[in-house]
């Protein structure tokens, strides 16, 4: 697991997971010891968990139909409302011979998150959040749609967290798994 800081590109902890564990030991340990307020933490589908939502500073919880019933809710809201009252914002790159289109939105409603989350379980959930990518090369297209758990609402600050998520797989995982064989 490595925690990264995506604006200095920098990785501030990398704790190993002990034998026999996963990485859902090791991240509420080393949020804990990091000052996270005003910053947003993205973490993958793996990592979300009650427990996450209760560390310092914003989350960008990914969804996954391991979530059970509420993925499937929130996809399920997506397409209901799509065209509704949802903040959106666009974003287009070029490079690498593919244009790569990504649209984010993110829901605030309160009767919706109320009905997502009757218990109140998620602590500090104030929005849902969407992604649906649509990558073209050459004479393919492929399209994929996330799902998010917010604990912020702009489309904005939404677009950039999970954006930048990226960074570490492009920056630090490739390069561990490559030049390093790390997986091997």
């Amino acid at each position: 697991m490595s925690v990264w800081a995506v604006e200095n590109r920098l990785v501030l902890a990398q704790p190993a997971t002990e034998e026999k564990s996963n990485e859902m030991t090791s991240i509420p340990l080393i949020l804990a010891q990091l000052a996270l307020t005003g910053c947003i933490v993205p973490i993958d589908a793996m990592g979300t968990q009650l427990k996450m939502a209760e560390q310092k500073g914003d989350y960008a919880l990914a969804l996954k139909d391991h979530q059970g019933d509420l993925y499937d809710e929130v996809k399920a809201t997506f397409r209901l409302a799509e065209s509704a009252a949802w903040q959106a914002e666009r974003q287009v790159e070029k490079g690498h011979g593919r244009l790569e289109i990504r649209e984010h939105w993110t829901l605030l409603d309160p009767a919706i998150l109320a009905y997502l989350d009757p218990e109140g379980k998620w602590k500090g959930l104030r929005a849902i959040g969407v992604v649906r990518a649509q990558r073209r090369m050459e004479h393919q297209t492929t399209q994929e749609t996330r799902a998010f758990l917010l604990s912020f609402s702009s489309v904005s600050q939404f677009a950039t967290a999970v954006r930048s998520h990226w960074g570490i797989e492009n920056s630090v995982h490739w390069v561990l798994d490559v030049a390093f064989r790390e997986d091997e």
